[in-house]
């Protein structure tokens, strides 16, 4: 069963009408849990990886300036997101864009109502090239 119900900017099955949980008897090996193309979106970072961005959506991708962060350095901006609740989760990784393959990690530092700090780190410790990076980013709303 594809996507077939929409229950906001995710998507359920139609066995789950109603449901306020999936179990594992409620997920098959064809389905996909996640957001609507429309809750979905992209920005560019300016200036440097320090430079905070806006992005109002709960699911995205931030691609990143081209600067650069020294060897085993940590480079942090803000991400401001209306949808951001300081009860929330976020998850971040590094999606493209690294010269050298596990070269860098994004992890989120603090969340708080409106805002995510994020952190790009160096894990290599002889370069520092100025790759510009794309993250990608979802929100885990939480009540």
């Amino acid at each position: 069963m594809g996507n077939t119900k929409s229950i906001g900017v995710a998507y359920s099955d139609q066995d789950i009408s109603g449901a306020d949980t999936l179990s594992g008897a409620d997920i098959y090996a064809t389905d996909e849990i996640g957001y609507s193309a429309d809750a979905q979106g992209t920005v560019t970072q300016l200036t440097n990886k320090g430079t905070a961005v806006t992005l109002n959506k709960s699911a995205g991708q931030i691609t990143t300036a081209a600067s650069t962060i020294a060897a085993n350095d940590v480079a942090t901006f803000t991400l401001n997101n209306s949808l951001i609740s300081a009860k929330d989760a976020m998850i971040i990784n590094v999606g493209s864009g690294a010269t050298t393959a596990g070269q860098y990690t994004a992890y989120v530092t603090s969340l708080t109502s409106g805002a995510a700090i994020i952190a790009v780190r160096n894990l290599v410790g002889s370069t520092s090239p100025g790759d510009t990076l794309v993250l990608n980013y979802a929100i885990i709303h939480c009540t």
